[in-house]
């Protein structure tokens, strides 16, 4: 009986320490550039207008007003789809402001795509990607709606199709087993269903597709810094 648990006991470390080394090995694969980021220690905010109510637009035009403010840029991302008017589509919070309302209507496109759902910051900074049906309006701080989801309840979204033809830049957000969150932009074109597979291979059990052939990302500390284009919602991070 010792014996037996002895070996249950080896297999459980092991199983712990091959799945640490799979997911830092994730962390670092050439096809992705990741940034995880965590609350307790850094400022993550979405932004869509200014002080003024000018819409910002580019990641250049965010990281210029924030050296305004003496703080600098760490990393930034689109955050999710937008109107020709630069105006976020679905849901949007600003620092604890309703911007925009939850689209639940039926459409064509990714953001129709159901389920989509909402990634949200909570005023005591919990981190969380939930469906659209699903999203309380509770004491959010920030929140953005896009679609679809590619992980749902460990799960990958059941219209994602292995081998598929549809092939994209594709940036995102999931919530990583510890908490934290981790933010991936494919480098080079790929299908939601491997997109989806990455964030499932991170331990992901929510993951929600943010945008396609637009997306940016700015992120000097791994030498990727796009700072151009014509956004609605930005997601970044300052000190």
């Amino acid at each position: 009986m010792q014996s037996i648990k002895r070996t249950i006991g080896l297999g459980a470390v092991f199983a712990l320490v091959f799945f640490s080394f799979r997911s830092v090995q994730n962390l670092d694969d050439p096809r992705y550039l990741t940034y995880t980021v965590d609350l307790k220690s850094e400022d993550l905010q979405f932004y869509w207008k200014d002080d003024s109510g000018k819409v910002f637009r580019s990641i250049q035009n965010l990281k210029t007003w924030l050296e305004g403010k003496h703080k600098t840029l760490v990393f930034a991302m689109n955050g999710g789809m937008y109107k020709p008017d630069n105006s976020p589509r679905g849901l949007f919070i600003q620092s604890q402001n309703r911007m925009t309302e939850m689209d639940t209507l039926s459409g064509p496109g990714n953001f129709y795509l159901k389920p989509n759902g909402v990634f949200y910051l909570t005023e005591n900074k919990k981190a969380g990607v939930c469906q659209s049906s699903e999203f309380k309006n509770t004491e959010i701080a920030f929140a953005t709606q896009s679609g679809p989801m590619l992980v749902i309840d460990g799960k990958i979204h059941p219209a994602f199709k292995k081998g598929s033809v549809n092939l994209n830049i594709r940036n995102g957000v999931g919530i990583l087993p510890d908490n934290k969150i981790v933010f991936v932009l494919s480098k080079k074109e790929v299908n939601f269903y491997d997109f989806a597979v990455y964030f499932k291979s991170l331990g992901c059990k929510n993951a929600l597709y943010l945008d396609g052939f637009v997306s940016r990302a700015y992120l000097p500390e791994k030498k990727w810094t796009q700072t151009d284009g014509n956004f609605g919602a930005i997601i970044g991070v300052s000190k």
